[in-house]
């Protein structure tokens, strides 16, 4: 097969994109290769500190999400299922179904207020030894 020269004149320049830059190096010169910056965030995450504070979030974290979901499962259920229920009066015009609406936003503060309280006993100490052992500061 022969290989036909173009000329600048017969090239389209839509397809002249200049000189690439090489992409990867020869690997002769140690120079060229790259120094990694920053953590070694394999390390971390193979850390047995790192599992440990892995493990303690979780063990906060997917029974409140269980919980919460749960708990707001029964109040669509009630209000889809039980009308009855749900329009029963308390107080004056108040009646479960304001108040259940009204307790899901409590208790999601309420699950917002524990878990600071638990990231701070348990989860922030175990964050700063991990940090401090990845050498970041």
């Amino acid at each position: 097969m022969q290989r036909v020269e173009q000329t600048s004149a017969t090239r389209n320049p839509a397809e002249e994109t200049g000189q690439m830059p090489a992409l990867f190096s020869s690997g002769d010169d140690a120079s060229e290769q790259p120094r990694p910056t920053g953590p070694d965030y394999l390390a971390i995450q193979r850390s047995p500190e790192f599992r440990e504070l892995r493990g303690r979030f979780r063990r906060f974290a997917f029974p409140m999400t269980v919980l919460f979901i749960a708990w707001y499962l029964v109040y669509v259920l009630l209000a889809a299922y039980a009308p009855a229920f749900m329009s029963i009066r308390v107080i004056g015009s108040v009646n479960v179904a304001i108040i259940m609406g009204i307790l899901q936003f409590v208790s999601t503060a309420a699950i917002t207020i524990a878990y600071l309280r638990y990231a701070k006993r348990r989860v922030d100490p175990q964050v700063e030894q991990v940090r401090h052992q990845a050498g970041v500061q």
